[in-house]
């Protein structure tokens, strides 16, 4: 299998979009602990469950995005994208009702929704 860098606009987006999305997985993978201070939550004294859990989430954003990269498919780019659509419905749904409404989830809403719409749009045909 060889590796394959797109050429037309908008599956080079979808694939800009998929190294972003692994990029950020492997930072939730190998640093954990910096992933969590960026999103605001501590770890208890002691315990080391919440390491766990951002590892996992991150290796789960990594390996998806990863397939998405390798496989080059229409229908892969669809799975990266419409993860990160409803991960952004999740954050829209939690600011509504969880109170949790400010600038870092204003932030965070945006980077989950543009890495939404780069696969989705080529996906779609819209690019």
């Amino acid at each position: 299998m060889e590796f394959y860098i797109p050429t037309e606009t908008g599956e080079f987006l979808a694939f800009s979009g998929a190294v972003a999305a692994l990029l950020l997985g492997l930072v939730g993978l190998f640093a954990p602990r910096l992933s969590l201070k960026f999103n605001g939550l501590q770890l208890r004294d002691g315990s080391t469950e919440g390491c766990a859990a951002a590892r996992s989430l991150g290796g789960f954003h990594a390996g998806l995005a990863l397939c998405a990269i390798m496989v080059a498919q229409d229908w892969t780019y669809l799975a990266v994208g419409s993860a990160f659509a409803l991960a952004a419905f999740g954050r829209i749904l939690s600011m509504m009702s969880d109170a949790s409404f400010g600038w870092k989830g204003l932030l965070l809403l945006l980077v989950q929704l543009l890495l939404a719409m780069l696969p989705l749009a080529h996906v779609f045909g819209f690019v």
